[in-house]
């Protein structure tokens, strides 16, 4: 456990409470805690998870711009649902993304676990992009994405890391939670 990722942990429960309350101040936030955690796995060898922060940085950027158009007259940003054909689509390309980028990594680098380190990065572009564009759905990629990164952080010994994403799987739980009560009233 180090000083950077105390800070890291303590941007990233901000971030995801600002997103629950559809807060489009959780991407300046985000952005401050992607660079850090970019430091934090290139340092771990999760080389997957180190490139995903510099597509967070960029996504986040994204999600800022179509988050600060699309907000209703009380100023929250409007959500919505995903077509089910579609739905079915993120799923099928969040697999062979994961399969493709998986043997990617473990061919060409020194990764640790080039498949569970690639699971959790390809799960969470779709599940960022997902979230960029307003869909509830979003929520279920990330919590498949804490699910399987706890243990990956544990192996890490990235503990700290690791309670975090334990806590954003709570989180994503509400977040869920509120994003379907918000899009159906």
């Amino acid at each position: 456990m180090s000083a950077i990722e105390i800070i890291a942990v303590l941007l990233g429960l901000a971030n995801i409470i600002l997103i629950i309350r559809r807060s489009v101040w959780n991407f300046p936030v985000a952005i401050a805690m992607v660079s850090l955690y970019f430091v934090i796995f290139r340092d771990a060898k999760l080389y997957s998870d180190a490139g995903l922060q510099l597509f967070f940085a960029i996504v986040n950027l994204y999600g800022w711009w179509c988050w600060n158009r699309n907000k209703a007259d009380a100023g929250e940003v409007v959500v919505r649902r995903l077509p089910a054909f579609a739905y079915g689509l993120w799923i099928t390309g969040s697999v062979a993304a994961i399969w493709g980028w998986g043997t990617f990594m473990g061919t060409y680098t020194g990764t640790s676990y080039p498949y569970w380190d690639a699971s959790v990065a390809m799960l969470s572009v779709a599940g960022q992009i997902l979230m960029a564009r307003r869909f509830v759905e979003s929520w279920h990629w990330w919590i498949i994405v804490n699910l399987i990164s706890i243990p990956l952080y544990v192996t890490k010994e990235l503990y700290l890391t690791a309670g975090l994403y334990s806590v954003f799987l709570v989180l994503a739980i509400a977040g869920l939670v509120e994003w379907r009560k918000v899009q159906s009233a």
